[in-house]
């Protein structure tokens, strides 16, 4: 069984507005029995921080396009994306570049 995370979720670039305008979260990830990932992080996000409008942030089982993915100040796609397995202490940021005009 995996053990509970402590993860840093943060959003920027408008995405924040989604989470009540909290940018910053220090969440702990319960154990489970398969490892953390990306996929499971993103349903957890979106039962328990998510406050509105769900469809501007998820699409399927991932982020919506314009969304950018950090992991440790490093980009998602190089990481496995939804199949990056979560460790103690990551940061995952999340940046909107969907802007009206």
């Amino acid at each position: 069984m995996a053990a509970p995370l402590s993860v840093q979720v943060e959003f920027g670039g408008g995405a924040e507005l989604l989470f009540d305008g909290v940018k910053k979260h220090q969440v702990t990830l319960p154990g489970q029995k398969e490892p953390w990932d990306i996929r499971n992080l993103l349903v957890w996000i979106k039962k328990n921080l998510l406050k509105e409008r769900p469809e501007l942030f998820i699409r399927g089982d991932s982020v919506r396009p314009g969304i950018l993915v950090l992991i440790n100040d490093a980009d998602w796609e190089l990481l496995g994306e939804l199949d990056y397995q979560l460790q103690d202490q990551d940061s995952i940021l999340f940046i909107s570049t969907l802007h009206g005009g």
